[in-house]
């Protein structure tokens, strides 16, 4: 079996620690929590810059805030309406990355906004985004986990793809959990045979390499748990679950980001670059109905942000601009790539009334799910 890194790091020593206490294998989601949260070294938890358009401001990625300010203008079109369909005001953000979507959301929304409460985990980037968002200081509060309670609207935009994911593995015909162990010293994929399966058929005999997302679902779980009256949306690349387990798709999702470039190499350089894995849509949408959730709609996200006025915000802009606003709708860039789905509660307390949710008026595909 072939090696695949060194451990100079504090961090990848952590990790080898933990393998050795785990009985030396380490299942792929908690190797992939450790490599993005330890505290104060974890990729998400560590001082490097992440967020930016080139790789020369020492960024790994752009995110579509970063892109363009008129992707958060858009998207408040949809989170006004859900403010006045659920009567509240209060504005719930999950992994605010850089803190531009907040910044374009509250912009935008005024006094529509009571208050917008961020939940990150990260402590380094929640100093970056206290300092970007100051003039909005007296709406803003942070927190690490859910309350009891929300009334309001939540937004997470590319954050279900950054949670640990456990990895299948079919070789000859046989399913296994695919984790990490320590070979001379570095890190090295190790299968252990698992009653783990994914939620269909995939249909075959070739081997196979595949993600279930059981951290993703629990987390939509939580929320329909806590959400008493509201809305929320959620924007990310992925699939339906028939496209995510076709029998093509053998190698997986999993990819990693660093000086907007990508690789398939989750072992390598831990902690120095991003991991993550696509979206099963249709687990989404079924924990969240588990919870008492409501599926507002599914959409692609050039769709969804076209019936949220974009078109109408393309009008008076530049040239460069222009083309960043093209790289969010087209189909070949993230307008098709990226999706959304919206949620409201429903529950005996505070049913849904019914209302059509904007950004799924045209082109809704829940139907896909």
């Amino acid at each position: 079996m072939k090696k695949e890194s060194i451990l100079p790091t504090e961090l990848q020593i952590q990790i080898q620690e933990a393998i050795k206490s785990a009985g030396g294998w380490l299942g792929f989601d908690r190797f992939m929590e450790l490599a993005l949260y330890t505290p104060g070294l974890g990729y998400y938890a560590n001082a490097s810059r992440k967020f930016g358009l080139m790789p020369q401001s020492g960024s790994d990625f752009a995110t579509a805030p970063e892109l363009s300010p008129h992707f958060g203008r858009a998207l408040a079109n949809q989170v006004r309406q859900a403010l006045e369909a659920t009567g509240t005001h209060e504005v719930w953000e999950f992994g605010a990355g850089s803190g531009a979507l907040a910044e374009q959301l509250l912009s935008v929304l005024g006094d529509a906004v009571g208050s917008y409460t961020i939940v990150d985990l990260s402590g380094s980037l929640r100093e970056r985004q206290q300092q970007r968002l100051q003039a909005f200081a007296h709406k803003l509060r942070w927190v690490s986990s859910l309350p009891e309670k929300i009334h309001g609207v939540v937004v997470g935009n590319e954050v279900l793809d950054a949670m640990p994911i456990k990895l299948l593995a079919r070789v000859n015909s046989l399913w296994f959990e695919r984790g990490v162990a320590i070979h001379e010293g570095g890190l090295m994929h190790a299968d252990i045979a698992t009653n783990l399966r994914p939620p269909i058929e995939v249909v075959g005999r070739h081997d196979y390499l595949t993600e279930i997302h059981p951290q993703a679902e629990g987390f939509m779980r939580s929320l329909g748990d806590r959400l008493e009256r509201g809305a929320a949306f959620f924007l990310d690349y992925g699939f339906p679950e028939h496209e995510y387990f076709h029998a093509q798709r053998s190698m997986g999702t999993v990819m990693c980001h660093r000086s907007h470039q990508s690789d398939a190499d989750a072992l390598a350089d831990v902690g120095e670059k991003d991991i993550t894995a696509h979206v099963n849509f249709t687990g989404i949408a079924v924990a969240g109905q588990e919870a008492g959730l409501q599926v507002l709609g599914y959409a692609g996200q050039g769709r969804f942000l076209l019936n949220c006025g974009l078109l109408d915000q393309m009008e008076n802009v530049s040239l460069a601009e222009r083309s960043m606003l093209q790289k969010l709708i087209n189909e070949h860039e993230m307008g098709e790539l990226f999706k959304v789905i919206g949620f409201a509660a429903d529950n005996p307390n505070n049913p849904w009334n019914g209302w059509q949710a904007l950004g799924f008026s045209q082109g809704d595909r829940s139907h896909t799910l």
